[in-house]
């Protein structure tokens, strides 16, 4: 990511002064004083918080995201990349995102577990499950929070949503029958699913089940692309997340949760088909969405993620128009590409 406008001493300061006395008063509270705790935590931090939809929680507009992009900078150096997640729920980043097979060996759900071991209360904590299968399911939770080193996910995805899945996924022993038994268990507070790369099949799947959130690609380039495998047709107006799997998720809703906002790096750059980070991250804000999930390789990184949060502005609907139609027209083959075939597992 570019890195402009670092964040200055005084607005530094003021981010980390707030999480500081906000960390604080966690630790002095009781487990009965959590929503007095809640509530004084958002109205220290600097960074906007939305509802995630019917699940009532405030969650600030940006988490962290531990896939690839974070690996590929921290595998082999544990202590700093803990550091790292520290640094970013100290500036009021405190939605922290894994999946059950990020890294060798669960390698991101470790690493967000050295955090979450003594600041549980003060993190909102999603994983993903990429299995199917009830036993599968269950074996791979059970692994995820013995790394998280929690009792409890607070929300649990169904990672990547593939062509016609829908049905499988209903059927008794699968998915949605285990992931409705996990929150009734309170082993996940909230369920959700998530696709890089399926749109219409993603709208079929919410409009049938029960869940409480969705997580999608959501960029300035991509709202031309359809499914599957994001194949272009210029000539019509092709279904994409934002036009027809967000409108369906809003009317149930739903926690709607941005991913590859900047394109994983594709959509950066200074030419005239390209943009700059803080521009593509208001663009997703932009949208009907509770949060957006942002990778992320260094402090320096996480202060400007917090200072472009803390200082965010509604676009104009002219300006996401501008943006979209300047992106779409060179970058979604590329994209197109990439994303049907990617994975942030490594």
């Amino acid at each position: 990511m570019m890195m402009r406008n670092k964040m200055t001493r005084r607005e530094y300061l003021s981010l980390t002064a707030a999480a500081a006395a906000a960390a604080t008063l966690g630790s002095s509270l009781g487990c009965g004083s959590t929503q007095k705790f809640e509530a004084t935590r958002k109205k220290k931090s600097l960074i906007p918080t939305r509802v995630l939809g019917k699940t009532g929680v405030e969650v600030p507009i940006i988490g962290f995201g531990t896939g690839s992009k974070f690996q590929s900078a921290h595998a082999g150096r544990e202590d700093e990349a803990v550091q790292l997640l520290h640094q970013a729920v100290n500036l009021g980043i405190n939605w922290l995102e894994t999946a059950h097979i990020y890294g060798k060996d669960g390698w991101a759900e470790k690493m967000v577990g050295q955090v979450l071991k003594t600041r549980r209360k003060e993190v909102f904590v999603t994983t993903k499950i990429h299995d199917r299968t009830y036993d599968d399911i269950m074996r791979q939770v059970e692994i995820s929070l013995e790394r998280l080193q929690t009792d409890h996910i607070d929300l649990l995805l169904i990672h990547w949503l593939k062509a016609d899945e829908s049905d499988i996924l209903g059927q008794k022993g699968y998915s949605v029958e285990t992931f409705y038994k996990l929150r009734e268990q309170k082993v996940a507070r909230f369920i959700g699913v998530s696709s890089h790369d399926q749109p219409l099949e993603m709208k079929r799947f919410i409009e049938r089940y029960d869940f409480d959130c969705v997580q999608m690609a959501l960029n300035a380039a991509m709202v031309g692309v359809t499914e599957p495998g994001w194949r272009l047709a210029p000539e019509v107006s092709n279904p994409s997340f934002e036009a027809v799997t967000v409108p369906a998720a809003r009317k149930k809703n739903m926690g709607i949760i941005a991913m590859k906002t900047l394109g994983y790096g594709h959509l950066l750059g200074s030419s005239p088909d390209k943009a700059d980070a803080q521009s593509l991250m208001r663009y997703a804000w932009s949208l009907p969405i509770a949060s957006a999930m942002v990778g992320m390789t260094s402090v320096e990184e996480v202060e400007q993620n917090a200072r472009w949060a803390s200082t965010f502005q509604k676009m104009s609907q002219g300006e996401m128009r501008e943006l979209s139609n300047r992106l779409s027209l060179t970058n979604r083959a590329a994209l197109e590409g990439f994303f049907a075939h990617h994975s942030d597992s490594f």
